[in-house]
Protein backbone atom coordinates (compact mmCIF):
# COMPACT_ATOMS: atom_id res chain seq x y z
CA UNK A 1 0.00 0.00 0.00
CA UNK A 2 1.33 3.55 -1.11
CA UNK A 3 -0.14 5.73 1.48
CA UNK A 4 -0.92 3.85 4.34
CA UNK A 5 1.91 2.76 6.56
CA UNK A 6 3.27 2.53 10.13
CA UNK A 7 4.04 6.22 11.30
CA UNK A 8 6.95 5.49 13.73
CA UNK A 9 6.97 7.87 17.05
CA UNK A 10 10.50 8.13 18.45
CA UNK A 11 11.50 9.33 21.87
CA UNK A 12 13.05 13.00 22.15
CA UNK A 13 14.80 15.61 24.33
CA UNK A 14 12.87 19.15 24.46
CA UNK A 15 15.37 21.98 23.36
CA UNK A 16 14.58 25.85 23.66
CA UNK A 17 13.87 28.02 20.92
CA UNK A 18 10.40 28.78 18.84
CA UNK A 19 9.43 27.02 15.83
CA UNK A 20 8.09 23.87 14.85
CA UNK A 21 8.59 20.45 15.72
CA UNK A 22 11.39 18.63 13.71
CA UNK A 23 11.20 14.81 13.64
CA UNK A 24 12.35 13.04 16.69
CA UNK A 25 12.34 16.27 18.99
CA UNK A 26 10.45 19.54 19.95
CA UNK A 27 11.01 22.87 20.55
CA UNK A 28 10.00 25.04 23.19
CA UNK A 29 6.08 24.92 23.72
CA UNK A 30 3.88 27.52 24.32
CA UNK A 31 3.21 28.81 27.57
CA UNK A 32 -0.20 27.56 27.77
CA UNK A 33 -3.07 25.35 25.43
CA UNK A 34 -4.82 28.76 24.40
CA UNK A 35 -1.37 30.79 23.16
CA UNK A 36 -0.99 28.59 19.54
CA UNK A 37 -2.09 30.52 16.41
CA UNK A 38 -3.85 27.74 14.71
CA UNK A 39 -6.75 25.15 16.23
CA UNK A 40 -8.01 22.39 14.01
CA UNK A 41 -10.65 20.52 15.73
CA UNK A 42 -11.72 17.23 14.93
CA UNK A 43 -16.03 16.87 14.60
CA UNK A 44 -17.77 13.69 16.04
CA UNK A 45 -16.55 13.05 19.20
CA UNK A 46 -14.66 16.21 19.59
CA UNK A 47 -17.14 18.58 18.99
CA UNK A 48 -20.32 16.50 19.09
CA UNK A 49 -21.40 13.90 19.79
CA UNK A 50 -24.52 12.00 17.80
CA UNK A 51 -26.76 15.48 17.63
CA UNK A 52 -25.37 16.80 20.69
CA UNK A 53 -23.03 19.56 21.26
CA UNK A 54 -19.90 18.42 23.95
CA UNK A 55 -19.50 20.18 27.38
CA UNK A 56 -16.89 22.85 27.43
CA UNK A 57 -17.08 22.95 23.53
CA UNK A 58 -19.22 26.28 22.71
CA UNK A 59 -17.23 28.51 25.43
CA UNK A 60 -14.08 27.01 24.21
CA UNK A 61 -14.51 28.35 20.63
CA UNK A 62 -15.99 31.32 21.15
CA UNK A 63 -13.18 32.36 23.77
CA UNK A 64 -10.32 31.36 20.45
CA UNK A 65 -12.41 33.80 18.44
CA UNK A 66 -12.01 36.31 20.70
CA UNK A 67 -8.24 36.09 21.01
CA UNK A 68 -8.61 35.94 17.01
CA UNK A 69 -6.64 32.52 16.38
CA UNK A 70 -7.58 30.76 13.22
CA UNK A 71 -9.67 27.87 13.25
CA UNK A 72 -10.52 24.95 10.89
CA UNK A 73 -12.88 21.97 11.56
CA UNK A 74 -10.89 18.91 9.93
CA UNK A 75 -13.36 15.83 9.52
CA UNK A 76 -12.97 12.81 7.78
CA UNK A 77 -16.70 12.56 7.12
CA UNK A 78 -17.92 10.95 3.61
CA UNK A 79 -21.44 11.73 4.13
CA UNK A 80 -22.38 15.06 4.63
CA UNK A 81 -20.87 17.70 2.44
CA UNK A 82 -19.46 20.93 3.27
CA UNK A 83 -22.65 23.02 3.50
CA UNK A 84 -24.28 19.85 5.27
CA UNK A 85 -21.62 19.84 8.26
CA UNK A 86 -21.71 23.44 8.48
CA UNK A 87 -25.36 23.39 8.47
CA UNK A 88 -25.23 20.86 11.35
CA UNK A 89 -22.80 22.80 13.63
CA UNK A 90 -24.80 25.97 13.45
CA UNK A 91 -27.71 24.13 14.40
CA UNK A 92 -25.10 22.89 17.57
CA UNK A 93 -24.75 26.92 18.07
CA UNK A 94 -21.37 26.89 16.81
CA UNK A 95 -21.00 29.76 13.97
CA UNK A 96 -18.60 28.99 11.56
CA UNK A 97 -18.06 29.67 7.62
CA UNK A 98 -18.17 27.02 4.65
CA UNK A 99 -14.33 28.06 4.50
CA UNK A 100 -13.52 26.88 7.51
CA UNK A 101 -14.19 22.99 7.14
CA UNK A 102 -12.46 20.50 5.09
CA UNK A 103 -13.93 17.54 4.71
CA UNK A 104 -12.54 13.57 3.23
CA UNK A 105 -14.82 14.61 0.10
CA UNK A 106 -13.73 18.23 -0.40
CA UNK A 107 -9.95 17.13 -0.38
CA UNK A 108 -11.00 13.67 -2.73
CA UNK A 109 -12.64 16.97 -4.70
CA UNK A 110 -9.50 18.75 -4.78
CA UNK A 111 -6.81 15.67 -5.23
CA UNK A 112 -8.95 14.63 -8.80
CA UNK A 113 -8.49 18.24 -9.83
CA UNK A 114 -4.53 18.58 -8.67
CA UNK A 115 -3.16 15.51 -9.95
CA UNK A 116 -5.93 12.93 -12.02
CA UNK A 117 -7.66 15.49 -13.87
CA UNK A 118 -9.09 13.19 -16.79
CA UNK A 119 -10.17 10.80 -14.29
CA UNK A 120 -13.17 8.65 -14.57
CA UNK A 121 -14.42 7.71 -11.20
CA UNK A 122 -16.51 4.61 -9.68
CA UNK A 123 -18.42 5.80 -6.57
CA UNK A 124 -18.67 3.11 -3.62
CA UNK A 125 -20.70 6.13 -1.30
CA UNK A 126 -23.57 7.94 -0.52
CA UNK A 127 -25.02 11.36 -1.87
CA UNK A 128 -22.93 13.89 -0.41
CA UNK A 129 -20.14 11.95 -2.26
CA UNK A 130 -21.62 12.91 -5.66
CA UNK A 131 -22.11 16.27 -4.92
CA UNK A 132 -18.70 16.73 -3.46
CA UNK A 133 -17.10 15.16 -6.70
CA UNK A 134 -19.96 17.37 -9.00
CA UNK A 135 -18.33 20.61 -7.22
CA UNK A 136 -14.89 20.30 -8.01
CA UNK A 137 -15.96 18.84 -12.06
CA UNK A 138 -14.64 15.46 -10.97
CA UNK A 139 -16.63 12.91 -14.10
CA UNK A 140 -18.14 9.93 -12.56
CA UNK A 141 -19.62 6.66 -13.81
CA UNK A 142 -21.28 3.61 -13.50
CA UNK A 143 -19.65 2.01 -15.64
CA UNK A 144 -17.18 0.42 -13.70
CA UNK A 145 -15.03 -1.16 -16.48
CA UNK A 146 -14.70 2.47 -17.76
CA UNK A 147 -13.55 4.00 -14.78
CA UNK A 148 -9.83 5.11 -13.75
CA UNK A 149 -10.13 4.87 -10.29
CA UNK A 150 -12.52 3.80 -7.42
CA UNK A 151 -13.61 6.09 -4.56
CA UNK A 152 -14.83 4.85 -1.60
CA UNK A 153 -16.22 6.06 1.59
CA UNK A 154 -18.72 5.10 3.83
CA UNK A 155 -21.98 3.20 2.20
CA UNK A 156 -24.77 2.66 4.00
CA UNK A 157 -26.25 0.84 0.86
CA UNK A 158 -23.25 -1.06 -0.16
CA UNK A 159 -23.94 -4.19 -1.25
CA UNK A 160 -22.91 -7.25 -3.35
CA UNK A 161 -23.18 -5.82 -6.59
CA UNK A 162 -21.28 -2.71 -5.31
CA UNK A 163 -18.35 -5.01 -4.13
CA UNK A 164 -18.66 -6.87 -7.79
CA UNK A 165 -18.69 -3.87 -9.63
CA UNK A 166 -16.03 -2.14 -7.72
CA UNK A 167 -13.59 -5.49 -7.93
CA UNK A 168 -13.82 -5.75 -11.92
CA UNK A 169 -12.97 -2.15 -12.26
CA UNK A 170 -10.24 -2.61 -10.05
CA UNK A 171 -9.34 -6.05 -11.53
CA UNK A 172 -9.68 -4.10 -14.90
CA UNK A 173 -6.84 -1.39 -13.99
CA UNK A 174 -8.51 1.00 -11.64
CA UNK A 175 -6.45 2.54 -9.07
CA UNK A 176 -8.39 2.51 -4.75
CA UNK A 177 -8.67 5.22 -3.11
CA UNK A 178 -10.29 5.67 0.09
CA UNK A 179 -11.75 8.69 1.25
CA UNK A 180 -10.08 7.82 4.92
CA UNK A 181 -8.99 4.79 7.00
CA UNK A 182 -11.57 4.64 9.28
CA UNK A 183 -12.84 1.43 10.16
CA UNK A 184 -15.80 1.97 11.86
CA UNK A 185 -17.97 5.40 12.87
CA UNK A 186 -19.70 5.33 16.23
CA UNK A 187 -23.37 5.96 16.79
CA UNK A 188 -25.71 6.87 19.22
CA UNK A 189 -26.44 2.91 19.98
CA UNK A 190 -23.42 1.51 19.03
CA UNK A 191 -21.30 1.55 15.95
CA UNK A 192 -21.18 0.75 12.43
CA UNK A 193 -18.88 -0.48 9.63
CA UNK A 194 -17.07 2.74 7.82
CA UNK A 195 -14.75 3.36 5.21
CA UNK A 196 -12.04 0.94 5.64
CA UNK A 197 -14.20 -1.79 6.39
CA UNK A 198 -15.43 -1.64 2.83
CA UNK A 199 -11.86 -0.61 1.10
CA UNK A 200 -10.44 -4.22 2.74
CA UNK A 201 -13.28 -6.31 1.10
CA UNK A 202 -12.50 -4.47 -1.86
CA UNK A 203 -8.52 -5.39 -1.75
CA UNK A 204 -9.79 -8.97 -0.87
CA UNK A 205 -11.76 -9.18 -3.89
CA UNK A 206 -9.72 -7.80 -6.51
CA UNK A 207 -6.24 -8.88 -5.07
CA UNK A 208 -5.28 -5.19 -5.18
CA UNK A 209 -3.65 -3.04 -2.65
CA UNK A 210 -5.50 0.71 -1.80
CA UNK A 211 -3.29 3.39 -4.16
CA UNK A 212 -3.85 6.47 -1.92
CA UNK A 213 -5.38 6.94 1.16
CA UNK A 214 -7.32 10.96 1.14
CA UNK A 215 -8.36 11.76 3.96
CA UNK A 216 -6.79 12.46 8.12
CA UNK A 217 -3.79 11.43 8.56
CA UNK A 218 -3.01 11.94 4.49
CA UNK A 219 0.23 14.47 3.79
CA UNK A 220 -2.06 15.46 1.14
CA UNK A 221 -4.89 16.24 3.26
CA UNK A 222 -2.52 18.04 5.69
CA UNK A 223 -1.01 20.05 2.64
CA UNK A 224 -4.53 21.39 2.33
CA UNK A 225 -5.06 22.25 5.82
CA UNK A 226 -2.20 24.34 5.88
CA UNK A 227 -2.99 26.01 2.56
CA UNK A 228 -6.47 27.38 4.39
CA UNK A 229 -4.82 28.30 7.75
CA UNK A 230 -1.80 30.35 6.26
CA UNK A 231 0.01 29.29 9.98
CA UNK A 232 3.28 27.16 10.46
CA UNK A 233 2.42 24.05 11.71
CA UNK A 234 4.65 24.26 14.91
CA UNK A 235 2.28 27.03 15.71
CA UNK A 236 -1.16 24.87 15.41
CA UNK A 237 -2.69 22.35 17.57
CA UNK A 238 -4.63 19.41 16.23
CA UNK A 239 -7.33 18.55 18.88
CA UNK A 240 -9.47 15.09 18.02
CA UNK A 241 -10.76 11.88 19.52
CA UNK A 242 -9.21 9.38 17.70
CA UNK A 243 -5.50 8.34 17.75
CA UNK A 244 -5.19 6.63 14.26
CA UNK A 245 -6.25 9.76 12.82
CA UNK A 246 -6.08 12.37 14.60
CA UNK A 247 -3.28 12.47 16.48
CA UNK A 248 -1.29 10.46 14.01
CA UNK A 249 -2.28 13.14 11.21
CA UNK A 250 -0.92 15.94 14.04
CA UNK A 251 2.19 14.39 15.02
CA UNK A 252 3.09 13.21 11.38
CA UNK A 253 2.58 16.96 9.74
CA UNK A 254 4.32 18.64 12.87
CA UNK A 255 1.17 19.95 14.80
CA UNK A 256 0.93 20.05 18.27
CA UNK A 257 -1.75 17.08 19.25
CA UNK A 258 -4.33 16.72 22.04
CA UNK A 259 -6.30 13.83 22.53
CA UNK A 260 -9.84 14.92 23.90
CA UNK A 261 -11.15 11.94 26.16
CA UNK A 262 -14.89 12.33 24.47
CA UNK A 263 -14.79 10.48 21.99
CA UNK A 264 -13.32 6.84 20.44
CA UNK A 265 -9.93 6.77 22.06
CA UNK A 266 -8.71 6.59 26.00
CA UNK A 267 -5.44 6.99 27.45
CA UNK A 268 -4.73 3.09 27.26
CA UNK A 269 -5.47 3.40 23.05
CA UNK A 270 -2.50 5.69 23.30
CA UNK A 271 -0.18 2.79 24.90
CA UNK A 272 -2.09 0.08 22.61
CA UNK A 273 -0.95 2.21 19.34
CA UNK A 274 2.17 3.62 20.63
CA UNK A 275 1.37 7.21 18.86
CA UNK A 276 1.78 9.76 21.73
CA UNK A 277 -0.13 12.93 21.77
CA UNK A 278 1.06 15.79 23.44
CA UNK A 279 -1.31 16.49 25.63
CA UNK A 280 -4.50 14.56 26.70
CA UNK A 281 -7.77 16.99 27.97
CA UNK A 282 -10.88 15.46 29.32
CA UNK A 283 -12.49 17.89 27.72
CA UNK A 284 -12.17 21.28 25.40
CA UNK A 285 -12.52 23.37 27.83
CA UNK A 286 -8.81 23.27 29.38
CA UNK A 287 -7.60 24.60 26.16
CA UNK A 288 -9.28 27.53 27.74
CA UNK A 289 -8.64 27.23 31.63
CA UNK A 290 -6.23 24.58 33.79
CA UNK A 291 -4.28 22.01 31.80
CA UNK A 292 -3.26 19.39 33.30
CA UNK A 293 -0.26 18.10 30.25
CA UNK A 294 0.50 14.78 29.27
CA UNK A 295 3.97 13.82 29.62
CA UNK A 296 4.71 10.93 27.31
CA UNK A 297 5.97 13.19 24.48
CA UNK A 298 8.66 15.69 26.75
CA UNK A 299 9.28 13.68 29.76
CA UNK A 300 8.10 17.25 31.91
CA UNK A 301 4.82 18.99 32.88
Amino acid sequence: MTEQGTHQKNGFQPCTGDGAKEEGRVKKRPAGLNQFEGYLFDLDGTVYAGNSILPGVLPTLNRLREQEKSLLFVTNTTIRTIEEVQQRLEQLGVACSEDEIMTALSVAGLYFGEHEPGAKVFMIGERAMKLELERYGVETTEDALSATHVLVGLDRQFTYDKLTQGMNALRNGALLLAANPDPFCPIDDGAIPDTWSLVKALETASLRETFKVIGKPSAYYAEKAFEKLSVDPGRCLMVGDRIETDIRFGNASGMYTALVLTGADSRKDIMLTGVEPDYVLASLSEIIGEQRLYTGRSGTS
